[in-house]
Formats: C-alpha cells, sequence, structure tokens
C-alpha cells in the first residue's frame, strides 16, 4: 500500500507544458510508456517489501525494511523535482542517491529472500534508464 501512496503523490505533480517544451533525445520514450512501467515496478517493490516482512517482520528485518522505506522516499522526491520545480540538475543529483539506495535495499534482501531481491532488479534497471534520460534532458535544456 505505501507503494502506490508514492506513486500517488508522484501523480500530483505530471508533466506539463513545460516538459513538453523540453529538447528530448529521438530514443525519449513516448509519454504512455510510463504509466503501465511504473504500475508493474510498484507491484514488484510491494511483492518484495512483502516477502522480506514475511521473514521475520521489522523484529528481524529492520535494516533492509529501513532501506527500502529510504529508496521509495528517495523515488517519491523526484517527480517533484522534476516536474515541479523543473530542475533537472538537481534532480539527477537526487536519482544517483536513489541508484544507490536501490542498489542498497536489493543487497540487503538477498539474505531474507532472493525472490525479492530479484523482483527490485527491474526497478533498478528502470532508475538507470532514467537516470541517463533525466541526465540528456538536463544536458540538451541547460
Amino acid at each position: 500500500m505505501i507503494c502506490f501512496a508514492a506513486a500517488a503523490f508522484g501523480g500530483l505533480f505530471m508533466p506539463g507544458d513545460w516538459y513538453a517544451s523540453l529538447r528530448k533525445p529521438a530514443w525519449n520514450p513516448p509519454g504512455w510508456v510510463f504509466g503501465p512501467v511504473w504500475t508493474a515496478l510498484y507491484t514488484m517493490m510491494a511483492v518484495a517489501a512483502w516477502l522480506v516482512w514475511k521473514r521475520g517482520g521489522w523484529a528481524v528485518q529492520r535494516r533492509g525494511l529501513t532501506l527500502f522505506l529510504a529508496q521509495l522516499a528517495l523515488n517519491a522526491a523526484w517527480t517533484p523535482l522534476f516536474f515541479g520545480f523543473k530542475k533537472p540538475g538537481w534532480a539527477f543529483a537526487e536519482i544517483l542517491l536513489l541508484w544507490l539506495a536501490i542498489a542498497a535495499t536489493l543487497a540487503a534482501f538477498r539474505p531474507a529472500s532472493r525472490a525479492a531481491a530479484w523482483l527490485l532488479a527491474p526497478y533498478l534497471a528502470w532508475v538507470s534508464f532514467a537516470a541517463f534520460l533525466n541526465f540528456t534532458l538536463w544536458r540538451l535544456n541547460s
């Protein structure tokens, strides 16, 4: 549930005229791709956290679950930075922190549940792509 609360928060900062006016690389995905991709990723994140939580809850999995909440907060922070404040440079710095937090969460989840770690792998891959896209948009429009 908390994963989808983060997604809903991001939904408050939808791309608008500013984003439409940006110069974009030829490989920029069409807008309709982002909704289904993020829906799948948030679902996999929720299942991953549940699998780890099942292995002892907060008492046993405090480190992994705390990292999970930290990466989720960083995830939620990116959208207002990029779309709300229109600061792609700040958003790029933030997405690098997000990438590190996802990698740390994946590593912390692995001992508790290999399946949970694998469920985060597509998320890490997508955020890698998103970071490169964020950087490219920032450079093209600076």
